[in-house]
C-alpha cells in the first residue's frame, strides 16, 4: 500500500512538473480572467456550447481507443510524400483576393494590402510531445522564417495543432496584431507576445479596425485546452469582412444550428474555410463528418469552399484521404464550389480555382471508405 501510494505521488509530481513547461501554456488570469468570468459563455467555471454537447460519446470505450490508436489502420497515413507548391509568399499579388493552405488548418490569406495567418502550425508537430501528431512527409514544406509581415494573425483556439508554441515563439515578431477567443490571449501573452498587440474577443464580438476590417468571432462547437483542464479559454470561428470581400475562419466545430445563424447574421460568405477531417464514432459533437462540412457550407451561404483540417497530421482513425473523397461525394450534384489546392498553391478569387485530385496520386493503395 505505502509503495502505491509513493508510486502514485511521483506520478502526480511528474505530471505536475511536465505541465509546467512553457508548450503547454497558462490559464487565464487577472484582467483576463475577469473578462472570461464576464462572458454569458463561462458557466460554473468553464465555457459551454450552445447546447449539451460531450467530447466523448457516452457509451465509448476508453481502453478500446487506446489499443484503435496504438495499431492504426494502414491506411491512416499516406504511404508516400504529399506533394506541394514552394510559393514565395512575399510576392503574391493582391489584386484578387488570394489564399494559400500550408495543410490542415493554417493558412495565409493576401487581400488588399493586407496579409491575414491564420492559425499557424509550422514546427512539424501538432503535439507537444515528438511520437504524437508528426506532419506527413512533404506536408511541412513551410516554416516560419517563409512568412512575409503579418498584419493579423488569427488564432481560433488553443488546441496544439491550432496554437503552436514553437510557431509562435519564431513568428510573433512579425506579426503587428493577434486576434483571438477569450482566454487564448494569456498563453501568447506568456509566450512573449505584447499585451497590446492581442484582441480577444467573445462569440458575436466584433472590433472594427482603423483600415476599416472588421473582424467577428462566431460560435463553434468544440472544446479548448493544452493540458489536462479543459474549456478555460474559449473556442471561436472568426468571420473576416475586408472592403467588402466576406471570408469565414471556421476553426473547429460539430455540426450545430450555429452554421444556419452565421449564415444568416454574416452571410454570404466569398469563401470559407471549414474543417473536414479528424472525426471519429466516439467524438460525434466536436468535429464533423464530411456530409455535414457539406450541409454547413450551405448553410453559411459561402460561395467557394475550402475544405481543411485534413492532409498534414493524422489525429483520428480514418483513411487520411477519406474526408476529401466523402465532401466531393456529398457534392456530386455540384451545388458547391469546392477547391482542392495542393499545400502551398495560390487559391485566387475571382479566377480559375484549383480542382485538380492530386490526393488520389499520392497513394494508389490507399482504400477510401465511403458511406
Amino acid at each position: 500500500m505505502l509503495a502505491t501510494t509513493i508510486t502514485l505521488a511521483f506520478l502526480t509530481l511528474g505530471t505536475f512538473l511536465i505541465l509546467q513547461q512553457p508548450v503547454y501554456g497558462k490559464n487565464p488570469r487577472g484582467k483576463r480572467l475577469q473578462k472570461v468570468e464576464q462572458s454569458p459563455n463561462y458557466r460554473d467555471g468553464s465555457f459551454q456550447n450552445q447546447h449539451p454537447t460531450e467530447v466523448m460519446r457516452k457509451d465509448a470505450s476508453y481502453w478500446q481507443l487506446t489499443k484503435d490508436f496504438i495499431k492504426k489502420p494502414d491506411n491512416n497515413e499516406p504511404s508516400a510524400p504529399i506533394p506541394s507548391i514552394e510559393t514565395d509568399l512575399n510576392k503574391l499579388n493582391d489584386s484578387l483576393p488570394t489564399i494559400v493552405w500550408f495543410g490542415h488548418s493554417s493558412y495565409l490569406i493576401k487581400i488588399h494590402g493586407l496579409t491575414i495567418l491564420v492559425d499557424p502550425v509550422l514546427s512539424g508537430n501538432a503535439s507537444p510531445v515528438s511520437f504524437f501528431g508528426k506532419a506527413f512527409a512533404g506536408s511541412d514544406v513551410y516554416k516560419p522564417e517563409d512568412m512575409p509581415s503579418i498584419d493579423i494573425c488569427i488564432i481560433t483556439h488553443d488546441h496544439h495543432d491550432h496554437l503552436d508554441y514553437r510557431t509562435i515563439k519564431e513568428l510573433h515578431p512579425k506579426v503587428k496584431m493577434f486576434y483571438t477567443a477569450l482566454g487564448v490571449g494569456q498563453h501568447l501573452e506568456d509566450w512573449g507576445v505584447q499585451t497590446d498587440k492581442i484582441v480577444e474577443l467573445d462569440w458575436w464580438d466584433t472590433h472594427t479596425r482603423p483600415d476599416s476590417v472588421s473582424i467577428t468571432a462566431v460560435p463553434a462547437r468544440h472544446f479548448s485546452g493544452r493540458g489536462l483542464v479543459r474549456a478555460k479559454t474559449l473556442w471561436a470561428g472568426f468571420a473576416l469582412n475586408v472592403n467588402g470581400t466576406n471570408i469565414l475562419a471556421g476553426g473547429d466545430s460539430g455540426y450545430d444550428t450555429h452554421f444556419k445563424e452565421i449564415g444568416e447574421r454574416l452571410g454570404p460568405f466569398d469563401i470559407a474555410m471549414l474543417e473536414c477531417g479528424q472525426y471519429g464514432n466516439d467524438w460525434p459533437y466536436i468535429h464533423m463528418t464530411p456530409e455535414e462540412t457539406y450541409k454547413a457550407a450551405l448553410e453559411i451561404n459561402t460561395k467557394v469552399l475550402l475544405p481543411v483540417h485534413w492532409a498534414k497530421f493524422t489525429l483520428a482513425l480514418h483513411a487520411w484521404n477519406e474526408p476529401i473523397e466523402r465532401l466531393l461525394k456529398a457534392n456530386e450534384n455540384g451545388a458547391l464550389t469546392i477547391t482542392t489546392p495542393l499545400i502551398g498553391e495560390p487559391i485566387v478569387l475571382g479566377s480559375e480555382l484549383p480542382k485538380q485530385t492530386w490526393w488520389r496520386e499520392v497513394d494508389v493503395k490507399v482504400a477510401t471508405v465511403l458511406p
